[in-house]
């Protein structure tokens, strides 16, 4: 059950200041990437949402072709907006994003002005809402120049179909490029949204510097390798598991010896702070890429319980720090 309005749901989330705007976010975020499409349960959808906000995870992050089938996890999201947080809009932050293959020809993929408004634009619809706080341009787009990938997002803006503008997955260079012309458009570059954990790094190569110049906030997604920085995988890969499955991003190679013995080690580093693997993992992310907020996903809310429990000790002295790093570099 979620009370609008209620005191205590914000009482032990820790919120931050997003690069050098006025919006604050939870620490930890909630991302429907996977869990909530057409082919799951949507009872277990409601009850991940509802512990989700009461903890305070008051931003939930979408795109237009999360599913499976693409834009489902946005219509049940939209149902769960029409019921469940029906009194809390006030309360919560919802983005989405475009820039991903969503339909067919060739208006559905990639950075064009024509296919982000007109997906913007569908996204409201299976959301139900007037308005996203956040929408991002899923990636950068190889053909289209970026005056007119921000264009849109600035028009986006201006017109009130979306409160902030970010970006994802894009380098260094784009970013900085990205951020000038959202600057002269009036419309600053809210947040960068890339994926970071122990074992991908590529923020810190030069991304990290640009975003906290340009005044840009950080927020991760995958901060747990898509479940290699968690104990499941510890003793092999179980039956069910999302790399048993062959299916998606995360396959049964990707589970080396190599990488299985860096996270025994650091799951007894993990142990020794009173944590779980995956609590440390995100609680290591947050510090080491000095972030807004990271993006968990999850398949129950017992899940997005645990995850929150990281920043019961999210500290780490600099040895800690050193000795992790250690591990990560060991061949």
């Amino acid at each position: 059950m979620i009370i609008p309005n209620d005191n205590n749901r914000y009482k032990n989330m820790k919120y931050n200041r997003c690069g050098r705007s006025g919006l604050l976010l939870p620490a930890v975020s909630l991302g429907l990437w996977h869990n909530f499409g057409s082919a799951d349960s949507f009872d277990n959808m409601v009850e991940m949402v509802e512990t989700a906000f009461n903890l305070g995870i008051t931003h939930f992050d979408l795109a237009n072709n999360y599913g499976p089938v693409p834009g489902s996890a946005e219509e049940n999201f939209g149902k769960i907006l029409k019921t469940v947080l029906k009194d809390c809009r006030n309360e919560i932050v919802v983005s989405t994003k475009a820039g991903y293959k969503h339909w067919n020809g060739p208006y559905g993929d990639w950075g064009s002005r024509k296919y982000l408004l007109s997906s913007l634009d569908s996204s409201l619809k299976r959301l139900g809402l007037e308005y996203v706080d956040i929408f991002y341009s899923h990636r950068p787009d190889p053909d289209t120049p970026l005056e007119e990938t921000m264009g849109a997002l600035a028009t986006a803006v201006k017109q009130g179909m979306a409160l902030y503008a970010g970006i994802s997955n894009y380098g260094p260079e784009q970013t900085e490029t990205a951020s000038k012309i959202l600057k002269n458009l009036g419309v600053p570059c809210l947040i960068h949204q890339m994926k970071y954990n122990m074992f991908t790094r590529n923020l810190e190569n030069g991304l990290i510097d640009v975003l906290e110049k340009e005044g840009i906030g950080k927020i991760a997604f995958s901060p747990l390798d898509q479940g290699i920085l968690t104990d499941r995988y510890l003793h092999g890969i179980p039956k069910g598991s999302r790399a048993d499955k062959g299916i998606g991003f995360l396959k049964p190679d990707r589970i080396t010896g190599e990488i299985i013995s860096k996270v025994k080690r650091l799951n007894e580093i993990a142990k020794a702070r009173g944590q779980s693997m995956a609590q440390m993992a995100l609680a290591w992310a947050l510090k080491a890429g000095r972030l807004t907020s990271v993006l968990i996903g999850a398949s129950s809310p017992k899940q997005i319980a645990d995850n929150v429990k990281a920043l019961d000790n999210s500290d780490f002295s600099d040895d800690k720090m050193a000795l992790i790093d250690s591990i990560l570099g060991d061949e």
